[in-house]
């Protein structure tokens, strides 16, 4: 049997191109991933407020955040209020308790001049940009944070 250009299976170069967009894909993933291509990097806004927050589950399902170091209490978030909030705190101390730790060192609340929050755990090493999950998400945390206080 003789193999000339008229058995080579239409679908041959089809998979080649395919095979091609795939390995280029990977690659310029690899390249952006270890680069920072395709990155876009803000300047750094300075923090213009900062809470320390620690977190107690009581037994009526509420939590109540104090503020670290006075133990002043900052908020209570009562059952079925304040979702965002509730889940936000109970997925970061999942990550500590995945993690072996324990919850005495508290999370931190920042506000940055630019307008934007976040909240942060230097045990894990977590931090999360409030924004991302919309104005109204944010704005649960924005009331932690009053807008005349400063970093503590």
């Amino acid at each position: 049997m003789s193999h000339d250009a008229e058995s080579v299976p239409v679908a041959a170069p089809a998979l080649i191109g395919a095979g091609a967009l795939i390995g280029f894909t990977m690659l310029a993933v690899a390249v952006g991933r270890t680069g920072g291509v395709g990155i876009t990097h803000g300047p750094d806004a300075a923090p213009v407020a900062s809470l320390a927050l620690t977190v107690e589950d009581r037994s009526d399902g509420a939590i109540t955040l104090h503020e670290a170091g006075t133990d002043r209490l900052v908020a209570t978030v009562e059952p079925g209020r304040d979702g965002f909030v509730r889940a936000t705190l109970r997925g970061f101390g999942q990550a500590r308790l995945r993690a072996g730790l324990t919850p005495e060192q508290p999370f931190r609340l920042t506000r940055y001049a630019d307008g934007t929050l976040t909240l942060a755990d230097e045990a894990t090493g977590r931090r999360v940009n409030l924004e991302a999950f919309g104005p109204a998400n944010a704005g649960a945390f924005a009331n932690l944070l009053p807008e005349g206080s400063t970093i503590r």
